[in-house]
């Protein structure tokens, strides 16, 4: 078993997530002033926060011999390595070359890009929290997963070798 972490906020993300946490900073500075209307702006954008680090974004990938295992905070998933038919690394350059357009449904910006990409090949699976070295999972017939662990090279060595070891048995 390997675990690899949610790789690190590229700087692009990072400078976004810093602007984003000033709205409900600014909304309940806004609240404390006296316009008591901006709580509520400011407790709805703190509420999807919360749930975007709770259950979008995810903490950590673990490679196993027979699956790959994506935790959240709030909930776990796996993914059969009989299911896993390549994963490899790949920039931004060679993703748009592959899928064209893509447009993200679900969070975007805080802290990265979760939930689907929606694009001309088809509806990718996405958390990411960088915007580049990225590793793309081909499943089959299943939809790809796009991510971003810790230590892309690593990563796909890893699951190289675990699905060698799953095709012998």
């Amino acid at each position: 078993m390997k675990i690899f972490r949610l790789a690190p906020m590229s700087s692009m993300i990072r400078g976004l997530t810093l602007f984003l946490f000033l709205l409900p900073i600014a909304f309940f500075a806004l609240a404390a002033s006296g316009r008591s209307f901006f709580v509520y702006p400011a407790a709805f954008v703190s509420i999807i926060y919360a749930w975007i680090w709770l259950r979008f974004r995810p903490t950590r990938f673990v490679v196993r011999p027979d699956a790959l295992e994506i935790e959240w905070p709030l909930k776990r998933r796996a993914i059969p390595r009989a299911q896993i038919s390549e994963a490899r690394i790949i920039d931004a350059k060679q993703l748009r070359g592959e899928i064209g357009w893509g447009m993200r449904v679900g969070a975007g910006g805080m802290w990265g890009g979760f939930g689907w990409l929606w694009t001309g090949r088809g509806i990718v699976q996405m958390y990411v929290s960088r915007t580049d070295r990225f590793v793309w999972i081909e499943r089959g017939g299943e939809r790809p997963w796009l991510i971003t662990p810790e230590r892309p090279e690593e990563f796909v060595r890893a699951l190289s070798a675990s699905s060698a070891g799953s095709a012998r048995h």
